[in-house]
């Protein structure tokens, strides 16, 4: 159950406190009340667990949420992972696994994996639409209590940046979805009766410009919307009025946090600043590179994994090729059908230059890639050569993500580290402390010294006085 401070319509500004304010008073009681944590914060997920083991088990031990990093992680990787943070934090303390849109047998592998391993928070990412995992990992579980409320054990946190996809969360699980589940046996006859009292998630995170996939909100127009969406739809679903709405995206200091708070935010999510840390799951030779990044150090790419529709990811530019020869290769696809359309010295140059090895080579690797998982995937580039020359070209992307994780430093230049401009304003805040080298950095430090320095921000607005740098001195 929600605590009566979510309930519709009520905005996080209102319930601040005046002179004295405690990083524990800022956000949504429910939100620490729920979760089990001290503070309305959260560390997000980030691919190939990034957010790794080591950094939600940190997270869980000082009373904080972490997402674990669960996209592109195997079946026996992420059964492993899972094991690992429940021998380590038990049912007790709060943990989170991040659940990627993806295919439908992939999504359902993952589920089967939470619900047997007692998963109950789920951070669900760059979906676009309900899908029949989610709604089944929501409702598995669901039940009416003495008093006639429903409960839901399985509590999803869904990031957006579309206001059309917050929609959809803030609604009851599709009525088509429930009836095939209910009918495949996969949820019980009680739990589809339940499904519309309840609504698609518990948190709705307003993703604003942020690391890795983003559609660059800014955050000052992002998160009224939702706010205003969620009141509009608890018109017409009352169980949206209990839906928490939080701000990620640029939240990497004080002022960014108190910002959003006072725009109303239930809680903030952090993203970026977490891979500069000792317990990340990425290399030493990435995490130096992104101590030293500023604000202004970061660059828009095709998404590797999206490459076709045009998404975008911002990376780390700082020191690194990679953004100018990944935004060249999808120039090159988009003017070109095939590979045999490349002038002799354009072809040459990219062989050499940026894949490192012939088309053959990488076509090769591409289809050993797919030949067991996915043959049908190979079967259409065969027919289609600007498909082909897609694969080819994105076989580069996670190259790219692959040697940044494991700190390759002959190929340092082709790293490709996903990276929004809250880690330049955080690297810059902590130059000259004892926090300046990220061996020194931890999450949970990190959840505190901006909660801490956000509830100090807010104090002195309260008595009307400049704001100090409480941060700098920490």
């Amino acid at each position: 159950m929600h605590s009566p401070d979510t309930t519709s319509g009520t905005r996080a500004a209102a319930r601040l406190p005046g002179p004295g304010l405690r990083p524990e008073d800022l956000g949504s009681a429910g939100f620490r009340a729920d979760h089990g944590v001290a503070y309305a914060y959260a560390s997000g997920s980030m691919y190939k667990a990034i957010a790794s083991v080591e950094l939600v088990v940190r997270m869980g031990r000082a009373g904080l949420l972490g997402y674990l990093g669960a996209g592109g992680l195997t079946d026996d990787e992420l059964d492993a992972s899972l094991r690992r943070i429940r021998a380590e934090l038990g049912d007790r303390r709060a943990y989170g696994v991040n659940l990627l849109s993806s295919r439908p047998e992939r999504e359902d592998r993952a589920v089967d994996l939470f619900l047997a391993h007692g998963v109950r928070r789920v951070e669900a990412a760059s979906f676009v639409q309900i899908t029949p995992g989610l709604v089944r990992y929501r409702l598995t579980g669901a039940h009416r209590t003495s008093d006639g409320t429903v409960q839901t054990p399985n509590r999803i946190m869904a990031k957006v940046s579309r206001q059309e996809v917050a929609e959809a969360f803030l609604s009851a699980p599709p009525p088509t979805i429930v009836r095939d589940l209910a009918a495949a046996g996969r949820i019980t006859h009680q739990e589809a009766l339940l499904a519309e009292s309840v609504s698609m998630c518990d948190d709705l995170c307003a993703e604003a410009d942020s690391g890795g996939h983003t559609d660059q909100r800014p955050m000052i127009a992002l998160l009224p919307a939702m706010l205003t969406l969620r009141d509009r739809a608890a018109a017409q679903h009352s169980a949206a009025g209990r839906v928490r709405i939080g701000a990620a995206g640029g939240i990497g200091t004080p002022e960014a946090a108190a910002a959003a708070f006072v725009m109303g935010a239930d809680f903030v999510l952090t993203g970026s600043i977490n891979q500069c840390t000792a317990e990340a799951g990425t290399s030493d030779a990435a995490k130096d590179l992104l101590q030293r990044a500023q604000v202004q150090d970061t660059a828009l790419v095709p998404a590797g994994d999206m490459f076709e529709m045009g998404t975008k990811a911002q990376v780390l530019r700082r020191g690194l090729f990679f953004p100018a020869r990944a935004n060249k290769l999808y120039e090159l696809w988009l003017r070109h059908g095939s590979l045999d359309e490349l002038d002799p010295d354009t072809a040459d140059h990219v062989q050499r230059r940026i894949l490192g090895r012939s088309f053959e080579e990488v076509w090769q690797e591409v289809k050993a890639r797919y030949a067991h998982t996915r043959p049908a995937v190979i079967e259409r580039a065969e027919q289609d050569p600007k498909r082909r020359m897609a694969l080819i070209f994105t076989w580069y992307f996670a190259k790219a993500t692959r040697i940044a994780l494991e700190g390759d430093t002959d190929s340092r230049v082709d790293f490709q580290i996903p990276c929004g401009p809250a880690l330049g304003a955080l690297n810059e805040r902590l130059r000259g402390t004892d926090r300046e080298n990220w061996r020194d950095r931890h999450p949970d430090d990190l959840a505190q010294l901006i909660m801490t320095g956000a509830a100090e921000l807010l104090s002195r607005a309260a008595h009307l006085t400049p704001p100090s740098r409480p941060f700098a001195a920490a």
